[in-house]
């Protein structure tokens, strides 16, 4: 079967969508739940793993190495997520940790600003159980569209809106939650979404990846050099301009690895001044 992701427009149905999904085809579905595992596995502040998770880090938070460190944890779990299988992930740029990997169905949820605010209006209006002032939501989903936005477009200088990013993108102006369901869950089922032993690979050797950046961002000695690591089987080959030595110990340390190499980058030489 099939790894689901779902980016979702606040207002247009994704996180039912989701669910329904999930319990259609027996699937596990991760959302908020993901971010508590995060926490307590790496003992860091669930409020900001909640805040890096939704919003582009601001200008000091890019300054700080523990951001880093916990975008990096945010991912490694939704790897390891992926890598169980049979599972729906909701947002979290799972469109592109997962990218080029056969049986990953990435689906974009979307509806018109103006049915979107209404929506929102509604379901607020309904868990507050007074008047809601649709100025305030308007602003709300607006502000929540722009944070996405500018999160994907920060980490991956692309366009969450692309439609190269999605397998299938549903307008719930026009799609009813059990059509949108029944659509994801067909889709899901086609033996082009099947997982494949290659494919089932390219997932566990990213998670492995990540776990070792995770490992680096959270020493000392390493966290603040820039080192690139990749994962094949268990063999792991970090690149870096500095602190190799410290990085492959460090490495060695993570569940998973069985060997690690390095490449050395040299920093090319600063031109003489020339008047």
């Amino acid at each position: 079967m099939a790894i689901i992701t779902i980016s979702h427009e606040m207002g247009a149905g994704g996180p039912e969508i989701g669910m329904t999904v999930a319990q259609r085809l027996g699937y596990r579905y991760a959302d908020h739940e993901l971010i508590l595992d995060t926490a307590q596995r790496y003992g860091l502040l669930e409020e900001k793993l909640s805040h890096l998770d939704e919003s582009k880090p601001s200008f000091f938070e890019r300054l700080d190495t523990e951001t880093h460190q916990y975008i990096t944890a945010i991912q490694t779990t939704l790897l390891e997520f992926a890598d169980q299988d049979n599972v729906v992930l909701m947002g979290r740029s799972g469109q592109w940790l997962l990218r080029g990997i056969p049986h990953v169905l990435r689906v974009r949820v979307k509806a018109p600003f103006e049915l979107r605010v209404k929506r929102a209006l509604k379901k607020m209006a309904g868990q507050m159980g007074e008047a809601v002032n649709p100025r305030t939501v308007t602003d709300m989903v607006r502000r929540d569209d722009a944070e996405k936005s500018g999160r994907f477009r920060y980490f991956y200088e692309l366009d969450i809106n692309d439609p190269s990013f999605y397998e299938l993108v549903l307008n719930t102006e026009k799609v009813s939650i059990e059509t949108a369901v029944e659509l994801i869950a067909t889709a899901a089922r086609r033996p082009e979404f099947a997982t494949t032993e290659a494919g089932r690979q390219v997932v566990a050797d990213r998670a492995l990846a990540s776990r070792v950046q995770v490992a680096l961002a959270t020493q000392p000695e390493t966290r603040k050099y820039r080192i690139t690591v990749e994962a094949q089987q268990g063999v792991v080959t970090l690149e870096a301009t500095a602190a190799l030595d410290q990085a492959v110990e460090v490495a060695r340390t993570v569940h998973g690895v069985r060997d690690v190499k390095t490449r050395q980058v040299e920093i090319p030489p600063i031109p003489p001044f020339v008047a």
